[in-house]
């Protein structure tokens, strides 16, 4: 998975690997929409959950198809960008959530 800068260090949901699981590490919503941040975490997209990308449109990868919880989701790139994620693999048992 890549790196993208946008205010902190961190992979993005939007450069994740098809089929990952994932750990939502943050939202950051873009100066220019913060209304993004609120309505991604009203759908699922909480700090701890799980989520994985499902498939990306064809042609040009948009829209994305996302999985957070029980739930799937399409998401624009650029909203998938506010979502900073890591490999589920790499987070402590003791920080996951049930």
């Amino acid at each position: 998975m890549k790196s993208k800068e946008n205010g902190t260090s961190g992979a993005t949901l939007d450069l994740a690997l098809i089929g990952r699981a994932l750990i939502v590490r943050q939202v950051q919503a873009p100066p220019a929409a913060p209304e993004w941040a609120r309505w991604l975490e009203e759908i699922g997209f909480l700090v701890g959950e799980r989520v994985m990308l499902m498939t990306r449109g064809l042609p040009g990868g948009d829209p994305l198809a996302v999985r957070i919880g029980q739930s799937t989701f399409a998401l624009r790139r650029a909203e998938a960008a506010c979502v900073l994620v890591e490999p589920a693999d790499h987070v402590h048992p003791e920080e996951r959530k049930a």
